[in-house]
């Protein structure tokens, strides 16, 4: 059940995107491991995370979140973790924290002051 609550939360489309881009990248990955065995030496992974990289940060903007995955994918047998997935899942999750609306209060009186 929580998943779903998970998928709902995502209201932004480039969110939206980030997250099937992340795991599209981590499923390939995974699914293609002879391919990818090779961590920063195979041509196909290094073009793979950095292609995955330029477009997430377009989509979300930078995050340092997006270095240590790019680093983690470059060392071999490291691409069977989804880091691209758990980036995703970090940056998104802390946008939601951080959000820059004000709180809008009902009209009527003040509230009390905090202590």
């Amino acid at each position: 059940m929580w998943q779903w609550n998970l998928i709902k939360s995502i209201k932004s489309p480039q969110q939206r995107l980030a997250w099937l881009v992340a795991i599209a990248a981590d499923a390939l990955q995974i699914i293609g491991f002879p391919i990818f065995v090779e961590g920063g030496a195979s041509p196909a992974d290094a073009i793979l995370d950095v292609a995955v990289a330029a477009v997430l940060t377009k989509l979300l903007g930078w995050h340092w979140a997006f270095l240590p995955s790019l680093a983690a994918e470059l060392i071999p047998g490291v691409d069977l973790f989804p880091t691209w997935t758990a980036a995703v899942f970090f940056v998104t999750r802390q946008h939601e924290v951080r959000s820059t609306e004000p709180e809008i209060l009902p009209p009527g009186p003040a509230p009390a002051p905090r202590p």
